[in-house]
């Protein structure tokens, strides 16, 4: 296989692994047409281990597909020997791991997210937002909802969204609360005039 090939191969798996980590947490509202959108990646550093089947990219992260954006300092893939893989996302020094994709149901409806650290089980379809997590349902720059926690995780199979006042998952009296915002519904001016008229 020519080094050409080899380069193209790593870096195509890569655009597949990062594209699959936040597929499950949103595909019941994600912009459909994002899955038939082509993938970027860059980084500044990859290296693929082949006898530990992992790799690890690093410096600015970033992975856009349609609406979708991913930024992380550092992200490391590892594949298991049942062919499942587990992916964990780092923010940099002060910074977080960021993605933002636009939803369907509305010209302006976008889904957010930050938290130091991503992880991503393939075989369960577990994805765990950790440390200082925030997911935001947003319309334009208004945030509809918002949910804050040391740990956010969210099972597809299940669909089960959990929240956690620690980091390692588990509750712990006293060490904190995690917070559910739900904003008030905006009646726009086409609502607020047929509303008029019905009276």
């Amino acid at each position: 296989m020519r080094l050409c090939d080899i380069i193209s191969f790593h870096y195509f798996r890569h655009l597949f692994l990062l594209t699959s980590l936040f597929a499950p947490m949103m595909q019941a509202s994600a912009e459909k047409t994002d899955s038939l959108q082509k993938a970027e990646l860059s980084a500044e550093y990859s290296i693929f281990d082949g006898k530990k089947n992992v790799t690890t990219l690093t410096g600015h992260v970033e992975l856009t597909r349609g609406t979708l954006i991913v930024r992380a300092e550092r992200a490391v893939f590892s594949e298991s020997s049942e062919k499942t893989r587990n992916f964990n996302l780092y923010g940099e020094t002060g910074g977080q791991v960021f993605f933002r994709q636009k939803r369907d149901g509305g010209p302006d409806l976008w889904l957010e997210g930050v938290a130091d650290r991503v992880e991503y089980d393939e075989k369960t379809e577990l994805v765990k937002f950790i440390t200082k997590a925030r997911v935001r349902y947003m319309e334009g720059k208004r945030i509809t909802q918002e949910q804050d926690g040391e740990f956010l995780s969210y099972d597809s199979l299940n669909d089960v969204f959990i929240a956690t006042n620690s980091s390692s998952g588990k509750h712990v009296p006293g060490a904190g609360r995690v917070t559910l915002t739900i904003e008030p519904k905006i009646e726009s001016k086409a609502e607020s005039k047929t509303e008029k008229i019905n009276k």
